[in-house]
């Protein structure tokens, strides 16, 4: 059954007309045909068998068969990384962790970011996409551009990736699967003012290898890792 996305629709009603970008793909780009049945993720949990009543190119109609519900879990991967000045590989960063399970992405603007502003518009495309692909019934959030003191204000406490040669711990010590953000710098690193801001704050300071990774490579890394010590 082919999955589509729609957050506008309703949990408590029998049918459902799609948008007219939607429609436009399952009619004509597809051909889906009058009868034909597909789903409908809301990105909130549900999951809806619907069957075309009315197969316009504009205004797909759908009949809801079915509302499949469920829970989220209370664990969270929450990756908070400075966002590359390639945007292809934060694309593509995202697209990843969301197929392995991250539940929410913060962009921070950091001493030495490579970007002042980005548009989330076509991160939150792709992390639609892979969330379809990987069948996941909940989207993640994604926060826009958020100063690194101004996050630190918003979460207390954390796990905070850096390559300075300090003692630091092994991601498995101190992962913990809730209010536990972990935060990815720049190409040029934190600087070592946020380094000490961070760590001053609660901050633990952890390892991912010994090898130096790019950005995205370090937010895959730690999402994976995230991953395997939850376990679902």
């Amino acid at each position: 059954m082919r999955l589509f996305y729609d957050p506008n629709i309703a949990p408590n009603t029998s049918s459902h007309q799609l948008s007219e970008e939607e429609s436009k793909h399952i009619v004509r780009v597809l051909r889906s045909q009058v009868g034909d049945t597909i789903g409908i993720l809301d990105g909130k949990g549900h999951l809806y068998t619907c069957e075309i009543a009315d197969a316009h190119p504009k205004r797909c109609l759908l009949n809801i068969v079915n509302a499949d519900f469920e829970t989220q879990s209370e664990s969270e991967i929450h990756i908070a990384v400075a966002p590359t000045k390639q945007m292809e590989r934060i694309e593509w960063f995202v697209e990843k962790a969301v197929e392995i399970g991250a539940t929410k992405f913060t962009l921070l603007d950091c001493k030495n970011g490579e970007r002042a502003r980005i548009k989330t518009d076509r991160l939150i495309k792709k992390a639609i996409s892979a969330m379809k692909q990987s069948q996941r019934r909940y989207l993640p959030e994604i926060v826009e551009l958020t100063s690194f003191q101004d996050f630190l204000k918003a979460h207390p406490f954390g796990l905070l990736a850096h390559c300075y040669k300090e003692e630091k711990k092994d991601f498995s010590e101190v992962f913990q699967s809730k209010d536990c953000p972990i935060l990815i710098g720049p190409e040029g690193d934190f600087s070592e003012s946020e380094v000490q801001q961070a760590l001053e704050q609660g901050y633990i300071a952890v390892t991912l290898g010994t090898n130096r990774l790019r950005t995205e490579t370090a937010a895959l890394y730690a999402c994976m890792q995230a991953k395997l010590l939850i376990g679902t």
